[in-house]
């Protein structure tokens, strides 16, 4: 990751909702209702979030349907299980394994 990702990445981490919604999203792929409805966050707030992560390189999204599911995308889950959910970055380290709830 370059430095212009490094700071996209930050910016999309730097708010509590995207990090739990990674956190859900690292054990499986899911829709935007489902998020939703398991963090408790309406439809409109969660793709808003979704949108910034999926920018920052972090989730990429798959149309099943009139539905679009988002996982974390296969680098960032590749990167985090050689490094045990530690992802380094250019300016600091971020560490997926204390995520909060």
């Amino acid at each position: 990751m370059g430095k212009v990702q490094c700071m996209s990445v930050l910016k999309a981490l730097s708010e509590i909702n995207r990090l739990r919604i990674m956190r859900l999203l690292l054990k499986d792929g899911r829709s935007v209702s489902e998020i939703a409805t398991r963090l408790k966050m309406s439809e409109y707030n969660v793709s808003k979030h979704l949108r910034i992560l999926k920018e920052a390189g972090l989730l990429e999204m798959e149309r099943a349907g009139k539905q679009r599911r988002y996982s974390v995308s296969p680098g960032l889950k590749d990167r985090l299980a050689a490094n045990q959910n530690v992802l380094q970055l250019d300016c600091c380290t971020f560490r997926f394994d204390k995520l909060p709830r």
